[in-house]
């Protein structure tokens, strides 16, 4: 089976390489809770990017044997540079390749972990079934997905929701879903894997969390819609006046008497015995 691509709606600009940092960071303690793997396991990152995720990986699993795979070549340069800058030891390989083609043995690895990478797909289901080849019977498979529809704040603005909802537009365009998170039992599931348990991974920010404020709503979520305003304002979903609105409300949501609230969605299951 293969599937093409599609293109990363974010771009691979150095703004979004920050980006992509700031929102691993600020978030590792939330997304990354309760997953570890044990001393010598090998563990198979897909879609790995720029490494931001991965850094978090290896900081709570040291001695697992990572192998993180990306389409990107650029984006695994950096991400090696990352990861070899924070832990020099670390047990990680890098390949470039489509997660619908691995390059790997069946049955390979121990465990799988998956982070953002579904929403950006055409066929996530078959992108999960394709995975179950390499994780072996018993395997843990971790999939981290957000959604866009989960969005609320104060002050309340339909313009800041209208802005939100371009990026929600320009993803789904090519086939891609910004709002995968609320189907992500259902999806892994179908894809054939056993104990499948999805949890809500909330993120809340009002003045009393600065940090979240800063690291999430300003640098993590509103930087993401503000880098489609081109592609935005180019396909005629939004007028360029009221997109300045919705983001200068989004804005307010980051001052002393704002709040904002985002819904992340955590999976696991097992790997089945292959048939």
């Amino acid at each position: 089976m293969t599937t093409t691509p599609i293109d990363y709606v974010h771009g691979y600009s150095a703004h979004e390489t920050r980006r992509l940092g700031d929102q691993a960071d600020t978030l590792a303690q939330l997304l990354h809770a309760g997953t570890a793997y044990p001393a010598g396991s090998k563990v198979l990152e897909v879609g790995c990017g720029v490494g931001a995720q991965t850094v978090h990986l290896v900081e709570a699993s040291p001695e697992a044997h990572f192998t993180a795979v990306d389409v990107s070549a650029a984006s695994l340069a950096q991400a090696r540079v990352r990861v070899t800058a924070l832990f020099p030891q670390a047990h990680v390989t890098w390949h470039e390749a489509n997660l619908f083609e691995l390059p790997f043995a069946d049955a390979e690895f121990d465990h799988i972990f998956v982070c953002f990478v579904l929403e950006h797909l055409a066929a996530p289901g078959q992108a999960l079934s394709a995975l179950r080849r390499v994780l072996r019977p018993g395997g843990t498979l971790t999939v981290i997905e957000g959604d866009h529809g989960s969005t609320f704040f104060h002050p309340h603005s339909r313009y800041a929701h209208a802005a939100i909802d371009c990026l929600i537009q320009l993803q789904a365009a090519p086939g891609a879903n910004a709002l995968i998170g609320r189907a992500l039992h259902p999806l892994i599931a179908g894809a054939g894997y056993d104990d499948v348990t999805v949890r809500p991974r909330t993120v809340y920010t009002d003045r009393s969390r600065p940090g979240l404020v800063d690291g999430f709503t300003r640098n993590t979520f509103i930087a993401m819609i503000e880098s489609v305003r081109k592609d935005a304002l180019a396909a005629d979903l939004i007028t360029p006046s009221d997109w300045d609105r919705g983001i200068a409300d989004l804005h307010c949501a980051t001052a002393d008497d704002g709040t904002f609230h985002y819904t992340f969605f955590k999976g696991v299951a097992i790997s089945p015995p292959h048939r």
